[in-house]
């Protein structure tokens, strides 16, 4: 009976020494040497595309908006020279796409049946006498002439009031 006591502590001592002694060295000093070494190849690989490449650097400008951007487009004028210009620039032929409002100026960005966005200030003119009075997060109201007053919402609708 003591012959296998002995036998099973030793076998268990050779057991718990064999697992005690496995993977033993630095392992986490291992991984952060292997992450620096593929960082380094990573910044060299993207340094040698970067000098290599013979493509030009990206232009600034938004390919969205159109020919406008590139300083020679068509734009609409916004003081009107004639009554059909004046009928283009109707409050009621635009629509309301953007609002972006800061705590000391807010502008709005409205489009009409063309595609062309005018972007405007608080208190700036559209037209002679159509001023924009109003800048919110629901809608934009415009002056006409101190006769009216006119609101555009995100849903399209056009709200004529009067004073």
């Amino acid at each position: 009976m003591n012959f296998f006591k002995n036998l099973i502590f030793f076998i268990c001592i050779l057991f718990t020494a064999g697992i005690s002694y496995a993977d033993n060295h630095d392992t986490q000093q291992n991984i952060i040497d292997k992450a620096k070494e593929i960082n380094k190849k990573v910044k060299e690989k993207q340094a040698l595309q970067n000098s290599n490449s013979g493509e030009e650097p990206l232009p600034l400008n938004d390919p969205f908006v159109g020919d406008g951007s590139l300083g020679g487009g068509t734009g609409i004028k916004v003081v009107a020279e004639n009554e059909e210009s004046k009928r283009n620039l109707s409050i009621f032929n635009f629509k309301l796409v953007g609002i972006v409002e800061g705590e000391d100026e807010s502008y709005a960005s409205i489009i009409n049946d063309d595609g062309d966005i005018i972007t405007l200030a608080a208190f700036e003119e559209i037209a002679p006498g159509v001023t924009l009075i109003t800048i919110n997060s629901k809608e934009i109201v415009f002056d006409k002439n101190g006769e009216s007053l006119v609101a555009i919402n995100f849903k399209n609708q056009v709200i004529e009031r009067n004073n």
